[in-house]
């Protein structure tokens, strides 16, 4: 077989969403002709544990790890923190608002620790693989980001080595949707740009999730274009619950995953406050499923307009569990960060909702990503941030699906969202990346 080394900071038993895309390539290259080789970190600073998720890893796989300083320490020190207390991804606060030094610490963050708190292991890493690559043949190197430090690594391989280098971009870098937040100087913007350009133009290869994120590379490197492809995130066959599955007798919004600030839509709360005092039955049925992290704003808001009554909170399900989860919700809801990059964001959680063929109530814009697989899959509906009538009547539509008994999803060509499928598509660029690599060095 030929050999993909894969450099990723998530492996499990790392949870949440960052581990599973390239997890699930793993699990299913081999039967595409590729032998995945894994490199991460030995310690890493992992925000959630999922032991049910090494089931996936393939029987002998070479995983290859080292040690990586990560400066957590410092910053639970400098914040107040305990040492075991788990560091949220993005800009999450469940308890409180953050003080004042939690925001000197994103200052030093984006400025200091450029392009992210990973960037101690980059050195370290190349010189253990370079003495790796000496002694083992690669066909290709693959690197996953965020953290994009991990490009980084590769990137400096790539400039020792002849090994052709795909670059997976799971999510932007500098038009990512909390980029703003950093607070970054003139400086150390022009440096974060300066090291994304510098990856774009050098990867033989770049992957994104979403074809809008394509696009924005596209446009801001348009010499790099044919370089530039589109592989997303999926679900895996493999997880879906196949027995008998009961839904809640409840009229339950399930949201699955991490509800950061920027995702808390007070249109939702405001119109489920208004159906539930307009209709007692409304009241009477709903439930209102929270699984997984969620920001203090978000439950100041729930309380604001009165719903914490209906709120069943769990704080994580192991993947395993959370599949069932969803297939028992009546309503799977989606809610997209409302920020300047909403047009491109695409989770991969809207995937695992199509695996549960449950309705989908997505917030978010209307002309994006997530938009298009609903509308393309007739697996859910999209309101836009501030259509407020379009969001009630779409609320109020399934719940008399619901009264009526016939709340169902009729979705279509879900299946080319395979994790088999996209591993499929993967194996085939990586194919053709090799033959146009080495013509182009004949």
């Amino acid at each position: 077989m030929k050999k993909a080394l894969i450099i990723t900071y998530y492996w499990p038993p790392s949870g949440g969403a960052g581990v599973q895309r390239w997890l699930k390539f793993v699990k299913y290259l081999r039967n595409f002709g590729w032998e995945p080789i894994v490199y991460t970190p030995e310690n890493p600073e992992i925000p959630v544990l999922d032991e049910s998720l090494k089931k996936n890893i393939p029987e002998g796989l070479t995983l290859l790890k080292t040690k990586i300083f990560e400066p957590y320490s410092f910053y639970k020190l400098f914040v107040g923190r305990k040492r075991d207390e788990k560091i949220n991804t993005g800009f999450l606060s469940e308890n409180k608002k953050p003080k004042f030094a939690e925001k000197i610490s994103v200052w030093i963050r984006g400025n200091f620790f450029i392009p992210d708190a990973r960037k101690f292991w980059i050195n370290p890493s190349v010189k253990f693989l370079e003495n790796y690559l000496k002694k083992n043949k690669v066909d290709v190197i693959i690197s996953t980001g965020p953290p994009h430090s991990m490009h980084l690594i590769a990137l400096k391989l790539k400039t020792k080595f002849k090994i052709p280098w795909l670059a997976d971009f799971r999510d932007p870098w500098t038009n990512i949707d909390f980029y703003g937040d950093l607070m970054l100087t003139k400086s150390a913007n022009l440096k974060h740009h300066d090291l994304e350009k510098k990856v774009l133009m050098n990867a033989d290869a770049i992957v994104t999730v979403g074809e809008t994120i394509s696009k924005e590379f596209s446009s801001s490197f348009p010499e790099r274009e044919k370089f530039i492809h589109t592989i997303t995130n999926g679900f895996d066959l493999e997880d879906v619950f196949v027995g008998k599955v009961e839904l809640d007798k409840k009229f339950s919004l399930a949201h699955i995953g991490t509800l950061v600030q920027s995702r808390n839509n007070i249109l939702l709360w405001r119109t489920l406050s208004e159906i539930e005092k307009e209709n007692q039955t409304f009241s009477e049925d709903l439930e209102i499923k929270l699984v997984g992290k969620v920001d203090f704003s978000v439950y100041e808001s729930i309380k604001k307009y009165g719903l914490e009554k209906f709120v069943k909170k769990i704080e994580y399900l192991p993947h395993n569990q959370v599949v069932k989860f969803q297939q028992q919700s009546q309503v799977l809801l989606l809610l997209s960060n409302n920020t300047k990059n909403a047009r491109g964001i695409l989770t991969g959680k809207i995937f695992e909702y199509l695996s549960a063929k449950r309705p989908i109530l997505a917030i978010g814009d209307c002309n994006g990503d997530i938009a298009k697989i609903l509308n393309e899959t007739n697996a859910g509906r999209i309101a836009d941030f501030e259509d407020a009538d379009s969001l009630k009547n779409i609320i109020l539509g399934y719940y008399r699906d619901f009264k009526n008994g016939n709340l169902i999803c009729n979705s279509k060509g879900i299946e080319k969202f395979s994790r088999m499928e996209l591993t499929g598509q993967l194996a085939g660029l990586l194919e053709s990346l090799l033959g146009e690599f080495y013509r182009y060095s004949k």
